[in-house]
């Protein structure tokens, strides 16, 4: 065994592996609050659509009640011509939706909603972590 001579102290190499565990935790930390920030103006975006759905929604009914009315009146000499009028108006608004549903979901697959550099740093020093407990050992 070799003796090493080191002039620093127990109580300085514990505070400066503090002041690094600190100085790591507050980096990552402020990285996720950056991430979280981006992630917040999407979630205040999704605010403003939910007034604007809640919104064009009574318009919609209105629109809807006007168009199986107008089909209905298309087949006034049929006595289904209320279901006609609906079931019409259905296929039309499942088409679009449809339509609709495709485009949200493949957006949220472009952006997602998770902190993936977070993630992505955290997961590399783990692994640097991992090799240094390895050459220590």
């Amino acid at each position: 065994m070799h003796s090493v001579q080191n002039s620093r102290s127990l109580a300085e190499v514990v505070a400066d592996i503090k002041n690094e565990l600190r100085d790591f935790a507050q980096t990552r930390i402020q990285l996720f609050k950056v991430e979280f920030k981006e992630k917040l103006a999407l979630l205040k975006i999704a605010g403003v659509l939910a007034a604007a759905i809640l919104l064009l929604s009574t318009a919609y009914l209105l629109l809807t009640l006007g168009i199986v009315a107008l089909i209905a009146a298309l087949f006034r000499d049929n006595p289904y011509h209320w279901v006609f009028g609906f079931v019409g108006v259905a296929l039309l608004w499942a088409i679009i939706g449809g339509i609709a549903a495709y485009f949200a979901k493949r957006e949220f697959a472009l952006k997602g909603i998770v902190p993936k550099r977070t993630f992505e740093v955290l997961r590399g020093d783990k692994i640097w972590l991992q090799r240094e407990a390895k050459d220590h050992l």
